[in-house]
């Protein structure tokens, strides 16, 4: 049998009185799985293919001046992993962060939106 108990918040939860139960309770089980971070996403323009299966993908951010409030461009170049060499100059496209490829590479080619 279990016990409940009541939080600040007014909720109550479950304790469980048993060694049984403490071992099947559900929090247990999601402690024991490892959390996973979301990784980054962007959508971008291919502005270089040049490389071997490397893109450039220029991501352009609007944002306000710092001083002035004015909504502003600033973009960023990235170099994302392309295994299967699919992309052209000018295609709009998806990356994902990942883990360091190379010297610079630390996004790779999710999908091609559009070419």
């Amino acid at each position: 049998m279990s016990e409940e108990t009541v939080n600040a918040e007014g909720t109550a939860t479950a304790v469980p009185a048993t060694e049984a139960e403490k071992q099947t309770a559900p929090e247990a089980q999601q402690s024991v799985l490892p959390k996973r971070h979301l990784r980054k996403t962007r959508v971008g323009e291919v502005i270089s293919n040049k490389m071997e299966k490397t893109i450039v993908v220029a991501v352009v951010r609007r944002v306000p001046h710092p001083k002035f409030g004015k909504i502003v461009k600033r973009t960023k170049k990235l170099y994302a992993h392309d295994e299967q060499k699919q992309c052209a100059i000018g295609d709009l496209v998806r990356i994902e962060e990942t883990r360091p490829l190379s010297r610079l590479k630390r996004w790779r080619l999710v999908e091609v939106l559009k070419h």
